[in-house]
């Protein structure tokens, strides 16, 4: 029989959140890009692979395809060579190149900003779709990826068992809509940076934080 969760309230989660943001107050994204268009393209290419390495692949690629009809019209085997050291690099090559030719073919060139128009792009998903929104186009939108999702059910904000979908209805129910896209960023940070997957002292990650709100508590009384 599993353990029975407490999850937060609105205002423990919205605490939570600002406490983070205050360990990581430049928390942003980290994706290398000069517009939509790169972003978008980077976006995809970070699937299950690290920013860093996204990041070192994509200045071959932009300089080589700085718009959406060069990267359309580019050779699959040279897109290949160009993101070779990032993971799953053939069939993100097919996508980008696709993708590419969707946004020629049916937005003129241009990176739609809608959910549904982008979901439409091949490559793209909700996540993608979220950051794109968020970052390229200041519209408020919770992208789950990894750290998201993992540091949501470590501190309880959503049940253990949550799907993405689940994951990012809970932080929009109980987070204000004005800190939607900084509550991804400081997330993120705060899952790389502080509360990592891999094996650690996670009551350090709760004092830090717990810490925080508490003092902030102590501030906020008359």
């Amino acid at each position: 029989m599993s353990k029975e969760v407490t999850l937060l309230n609105s205002i423990e989660t919205t605490k939570l959140i600002e406490a983070m943001g205050v360990l990581f107050p430049d928390a942003k994204a980290e994706l290398t890009h000069k517009n939509a268009f790169e972003l978008l393209i980077a976006v995809i290419l970070s699937a299950q692979t690290t920013d860093v390495g996204v990041n070192k692949a994509t200045p071959r690629l932009f300089e080589a395809y700085p718009t959406p009809e060069l990267l359309m019209e580019a050779d699959l085997d040279d897109i290949m060579d160009k993101i070779k050291t990032i993971g799953l690099y053939r069939n993100k090559a097919k996508y980008i190149k696709k993708c590419a030719r969707d946004l020629v073919e049916r937005f003129d060139s241009q990176v739609p900003n809608t959910h549904k128009e982008l979901e439409s792009l091949a490559g793209v998903g909700r996540k993608t779709a979220n950051v794109v929104m968020s970052v390229a186009f200041d519209e408020p939108a919770i992208a789950v990826d990894t750290h998201v999702e993992r540091i949501s059910k470590r501190f309880s904000i959503c049940s253990p068992e949550a799907n993405v979908r689940q994951v990012e209805e809970a932080l929009m129910e109980k987070l204000p809509r004005d800190l939607w896209s900084i509550a991804h960023h400081r997330m993120i940070f705060f899952g790389r940076y502080q509360c990592p997957a891999r094996a650690h002292d996670h009551n350090d990650c709760i004092y830090k934080v717990s810490e925080i709100i508490k003092n902030q508590t102590t501030e906020n009384k008359p």
